[in-house]
């Protein structure tokens, strides 16, 4: 006896999506007005990557670093943000260290309470201090990395689809980036290089699932031209939707397990990565969609192709039997 696959979304799906349109995009304006006003009044809280601070690159000779002792013992000595982790080899562990408020000397006291704190069993091998100078380099890198990947996807649109298709997906990219970032700077999470990673990664997953929704409704404009456009929508997003949720859902079912469990290096990571699925599963359906009914787009005909029925209208024709002679 074969077992019956499990549906979690039903195929025959009729979801009128594009009916809440509107509230959809109070609620988008609502997300990116608030992160564009969130960011000159609270601002982000930059970690040691974009503000500054000390590097301490040690190793634990004969022996794997023990970064939970490592990070309790650092962690008592009130030195404010204290970021731990390995690189190369087990034994290798690179320690940063936030700026030390008071003289041009409390950077070197706070490098003293760390070498004190782990003892002599540890090898130093290297000590730098990063300044606001580099700072400022990073956060440009890391707003020109974001940008560039932005203005790559919206090209690739552009050509792949047609350019209403590439307006709304930057539409939704920009909306789910603001709101990623906006959210950092709600929660005043720690805004790092591993942020900037994960708001690169988001856009890639937002873009995905914006095209799989875009490619059914390309193809459903060639198989149903006389079928109005609201319901058009709806069709091809109720079409995509056990993809979109599946994909979503065991996604971000992975990123929690990373949260929870992947210890304070991974948190802010699978933080935005968990947000961004979030929010980038609602503007495929909710803002890149329903955002085309506004651009007048076009519907072309598939090369060599006829036209098609809608499927309500559908005539199936059955063949006369043959009378005997």
């Amino acid at each position: 006896m074969w077992l019956r696959p499990i549906n979690f979304i039903p195929h025959s799906t009729k979801i009128d999506f594009v009916a809440f349109r509107f509230v959809a995009m109070a609620l988008s304006v609502v997300l990116i007005l608030g992160s564009l006003l969130l960011l000159p009044i609270r601002g982000l809280n930059f970690g040691i990557d974009f503000a500054g601070g000390i590097m301490i690159e040690v190793r634990t000779p004969g022996a794997e670093a023990d970064l939970a002792d490592m990070r309790d013992k650092l962690g008592k000595l009130d030195l404010g943000e204290v970021a731990l982790q390995t690189f190369g080899s087990p034994n290798d562990v690179l320690i940063r260290l936030q700026r030390q408020e008071g003289d041009e000397g409390a950077d070197q006291r706070a490098i003293d309470k760390v070498r004190a704190a782990l003892g002599p069993g540890v090898e130093y091998r290297r000590t730098e201090f990063v300044g606001p100078k580099v700072g400022a380099e990073l956060i440009r890198a890391g707003t020109i990395a974001i940008v560039l990947s932005m203005v790559g996807i919206a090209v690739y649109i552009w050509f792949r689809f047609e350019w209403q298709f590439g307006v709304g997906a930057i539409v939704s990219l920009l909306h789910d980036v603001v709101s990623t970032v906006g959210i950092f700077s709600l929660l005043q999470l720690e805004f790092n290089l591993t942020t900037v990673a994960a708001v690169l990664t988001v856009a890639g997953y937002s873009i995905n699932d914006t095209v799989v929704v875009f490619d059914r409704i390309r193809e459903n404009l060639r198989k149903y031209k006389q079928m109005e456009m609201r319901q058009l929508l709806n069709l091809s997003v109720n079409e995509t939707l056990s993809r979109t949720i599946m994909t979503s859902g065991t996604t971000l079912v992975a990123v929690l397990a990373l949260y929870f469990f992947g210890g304070e290096v991974l948190r802010g990571f699978s933080f935005a990565l968990a947000w961004g699925i979030l929010v980038g599963t609602y503007s495929s359906v909710y803002v890149a969609a329903p955002f085309l009914i506004y651009l007048n787009l076009r519907r072309s005909s598939p090369k060599g192709g006829g036209d098609a029925v809608e499927p309500a209208k559908a005539r199936t024709t059955k063949a006369s039997p043959a009378k005997a002679g």
